[in-house]
């Protein structure tokens, strides 16, 4: 099975920020500059931020609690979706040691804290989160930490949000391992937000009145994305979205970025590929009519297909219809002259666009969107 995609093989994430301190008045006293270089789907930018607040405050804090969201054994609302190394978010990757180490630091034990996340690790080495804990320890010990924050999906797309972890893991154990930023090494808050619109506003909420947190790596779908925005504009956070390709992110405001193509783009990569490339003519397009970024890549692909000169195919493919049925759906594009067929699910309906790869079984050439780049498509047989 060949599937062609429109964003080329992931990056290590790469997160280095330089901050300045000043204040004048009641302007903001805080200066960043973001270099990021994408751990996922691709995709690098050098960016300048500003944020109000304190940007030394420990999330862990020697000698105290924390404060705020982030308490130890806070576990109503919001807070139960946090964790800075105090509780585990991804269960599925619970042993003793990384128990161990949580409750360490839960009771501020943090050289207890990082034996443990170091045992856990060689149990399981590719564990993000584990790896984030460790260095969130570490950066505890040594005081004076800097602070992010990112927010990924956990509970509903499982695979996507350890892809997204993976990336900031590494970013932040490269800084640390190199004496951090200006001596201060960084620590960073972990988010569940489940690519809910409304938890996400709620994370979003608690992100901003953390006046410690520095920026916030994501969110992950389009949708969640553009829910949080305008909470991050009004706050004064910056939130730079790795895997969100909603056209409309950009223009919210100064404080919110994406990383990935603009989907024109994308769109004119796959339509070229397909029709030049592949001398394809007859295109099927399936798309998720409850997704923003799918609409309007389906909307920037058509368009780019009628200039190529190709044509779109008449069936309907719509990933979240409630009849959605990949073989059915394949057997009438064929039908009606189908010769290729694009995947552009939302991220939280990937199985299903992989199910119509499963039930193409050759027949039709694969052009997918940047969501389709996650380890269950690479899992495929």
């Amino acid at each position: 099975m060949s599937l062609s995609l429109s964003i080329p093989s992931h990056f290590l994430f790469l997160l280095t920020f330089y901050t300045v301190v000043s204040k004048k008045n009641e302007t903001p006293a805080l200066i960043l500059s973001l270099l990021i270089t994408l751990a996922l789907i691709g995709g690098g930018l050098w960016w300048f931020l500003g944020r109000s607040g304190n940007p030394l405050s420990g999330v862990l804090g020697q000698g105290g609690s924390g404060g705020g969201i982030l308490s130890p054994g806070n576990t109503s609302g919001v807070a139960a979706r946090l964790s800075s190394g105090d509780r585990i978010l991804v269960t599925a990757d619970t042993n003793p040691d990384k128990q161990a180490g949580v409750q360490a630091i839960a009771t501020q034990d943090f050289s207890s804290a990082i034996g443990h996340f170091q045992a856990s690790l060689q149990t399981n080495r590719n564990d993000p989160e584990a790896l984030i804990y460790l260095n969130n320890a570490k950066a505890a010990v040594a005081g004076n930490p800097l602070k992010l924050a990112v927010s990924v999906p956990i509970g509903s797309n499982l695979n996507v949000a350890k892809e997204m972890l993976r990336g900031v893991a590494q970013a932040q154990d490269e800084i640390n391992l190199q004496g951090g930023l200006n001596g201060s090494l960084i620590q960073v808050v972990v988010a569940n937000d489940d690519n809910d619109p409304n938890l996400v506003k709620a994370i979003a909420q608690s992100f901003v009145q953390d006046s410690s947190i520095l920026a916030v790596v994501g969110h992950n779908s389009s949708d969640a994305s553009l829910a949080a925005a305008p909470i991050y504009q009004q706050g004064g956070l910056v939130m730079v979205s790795p895997t969100s390709d909603a056209k409309t992110l950009s223009g919210i405001g100064s404080f919110i970025f994406r990383t990935i193509p603009n989907l024109r783009f994308v769109a004119d990569s796959l339509s070229r590929y397909g029709i030049r490339t592949e001398g394809k003519r007859n295109i099927l397009i399936c798309a998720d009519s409850q997704a923003s970024s799918s609409q309007a890549l389906k909307e920037d692909f058509t368009s780019a297909v009628f200039a190529d000169g190709g044509q779109v195919n008449s069936v309907a493919c719509d990933f979240s219809a409630a009849n959605f049925n990949a073989s059915e759906i394949l057997s009438q594009a064929i039908s009606a002259g189908a010769d290729t067929v694009l995947l552009a699910p939302a991220v939280d309906r990937q199985n299903a666009a992989l199910d119509v790869a499963k039930a193409n079984q050759g027949r039709l050439t694969l052009l997918g969107s940047s969501t389709l780049y996650t380890f269950n498509t690479c899992s495929l047989d």
